[in-house]
């Protein structure tokens, strides 16, 4: 049976709309899907241009509450802010392993398009290097 995963952040317009493509991307067969404690209006779409680089599409995602998965158990809940500048949100459903993994927020980035680019591509690919650890060591786990 395959895992079921939530990635959780507080505005889920950037690093768990990332983390769900790229775990989609590594198992199509896994369940992954991404919230927020307050969620953004929509995916940032700087973060939808960074993915595309490396071809996934999540410019169909919209950002979504928590809330819409308290009554979902899950295998894993990984929450990914910073922890620094943000309270890590809690998920109070059921699951059975909770995992931190923190990454900076791309979206406070400043600067030209250019610069903001930047930040968004090295969370991006630290993101991938990350979760793919993740996925690999899960994986071999079951």
């Amino acid at each position: 049976m395959k895992q079921s995963i939530l990635i959780l952040c507080t505005g889920n317009s950037c690093r768990s709309q990332m983390a769900e493509g790229f775990l989609r991307s590594f198992d199509p067969e896994l369940e992954v899907f991404s919230a927020g404690t307050s969620p953004a209006s929509s995916v940032h779409p700087l973060a939808v241009q960074v993915m595309r680089e490396e071809w996934i599409d999540i410019s169909g995602n919209r950002p979504k509450l928590v809330d819409e998965f308290l009554q979902r158990p899950f295998d894993y809940v990984v929450t990914v802010c910073d922890g620094a500048k943000e309270s890590c949100p809690a998920f109070t459903g059921t699951v059975k392993n909770r995992v931190h993994i923190g990454f900076d927020d791309p979206a406070g980035a400043t600067g030209s398009r250019e610069e903001q680019l930047d930040v968004f591509r090295r969370v991006r690919d630290e993101i991938n290097t990350r979760f793919r650890q993740f996925y690999n060591e899960t994986e071999k786990g079951e």
